[in-house]
């Protein structure tokens, strides 16, 4: 089979198209013919490393991607072969990731994807909605899944409404009932998060940002999904309302602090939530996961730029191109046509 791999970490360039013996699949577990693989921050990030390592094994990239069981291990229940799935954190402590026409998982981490919803939307689900569902559910006496109606009343705040996360972020919380505003850096942006379903959008690059926010929300949003803490922690704090949750999933390349306005967030109570979705409990990333799959079931999850996520599609062979773009900042999901 087809198969892009590294063995050592570095640039885009350390990744090779070739031949791999078929994986077959063990006790417990699931073989899926990839159909679409899709690439993140993360990906290109775990690739990069720290400098040139050795690996001990060759490493296929690529956590998330979508495609059609056709092998079951044993003790494997409810999936037959045919059926299709949407696969999430295949390449994490493990050697398979989805830049491969056939990919190995834990049963769990295969979620059957309907036929109305696409590859294209299966392979976007995976890190960015998983992280932004995390997101909407870390403030205190949260229900443990989210679902329609479970932030009615709520305001949420999406920093970076264009980005994969604040998509996923703006038709979950959308789909369970919020109030959505997000910002972003320009007017095309600005329209990326409207097609997302945001009920308002500010430019975050204008002075008045505190402001703007503060005329659409008197009371200060209840939940913000924030993607640059270190540069958004203060303004994040004056337009929080009182017992509000700032759950932080990312931050601006080079970054690796956060200088937190301690005062004013005693006086809120508020809570600052640090978040990666690896590492979350299980069984907070299980409810996640059938969150996800509800919303997607509903129609809450669309891709393609009418949706507010763009998508840029790359052959298997042009895996390296892919991740580059990825870490260049384009705009929207990057995707490769694995099939």
């Amino acid at each position: 089979m087809k198969a892009v791999t590294y063995t050592a970490t570095g640039d885009s360039d350390v990744l090779t198209l070739g031949e791999r013996d078929e994986p077959h699949a063990g006790p417990g577990e699931v073989r899926v013919r990839i159909q679409v693989s899709g690439v993140n921050p993360t990906d290109w990030k775990a690739r990069k490393g720290s400098g040139a390592t050795r690996l001990p094994r060759p490493q296929v990239p690529n956590q998330d991607g979508a495609g059609v069981v056709d092998e079951v291990g044993d003790g494997v229940t409810g999936f037959s072969v045919g059926d299709r799935v949407w696969v999430w954190d295949a390449a994490y402590q493990r050697p398979d990731g989805t830049a491969q026409e056939l990919t190995v998982v834990p049963a769990r981490q295969a979620v059957p994807l309907p036929d109305d919803v696409s590859f294209d939307e299966g392979a976007s689900f995976g890190i960015p909605a998983l992280t932004a569902c995390r997101a909407l559910t870390a403030y205190e006496h949260a229900p443990a899944q989210l679902a329609p109606g479970s932030l009615e009343g709520r305001t949420v705040l999406v920093a970076g409404g264009a980005g994969a996360v604040g998509h996923a972020a703006i038709q979950l919380a959308v789909w369970a009932g919020a109030t959505v505003i997000a910002t972003v850096s320009s007017h095309e942006k600005a329209e990326l998060a409207r097609a997302a379903g945001a009920h308002h959008v500010v430019d975050y690059t204008d002075p008045d940002t505190a402001q703007a926010i503060g005329a659409l929300a008197p009371r200060g949003v209840d939940i913000v999904v924030e993607v640059n803490v270190s540069a958004n922690a203060e303004l994040d704090v004056k337009v929080a309302g009182a017992n509000a949750t700032i759950a932080s999933y990312a931050d601006a390349p080079g970054s690796d602090s956060v200088t937190i306005p301690v005062r004013p967030s005693m006086s809120k109570n508020l809570r600052w939530q640090f978040i990666l979705t690896y590492t979350v409990a299980p069984e907070t990333k299980d409810a996640a996961v059938r969150a996800v799959a509800a919303a997607a079931a509903g129609g809450a999850l669309r891709v393609g730029a009418e949706h507010g996520l763009p998508i840029t599609r790359f052959p298997l062979e042009q895996t390296a191109a892919a991740h580059d773009a990825v870490e260049n900042g384009v705009v929207g999901k990057v995707l490769i046509d694995v099939a």
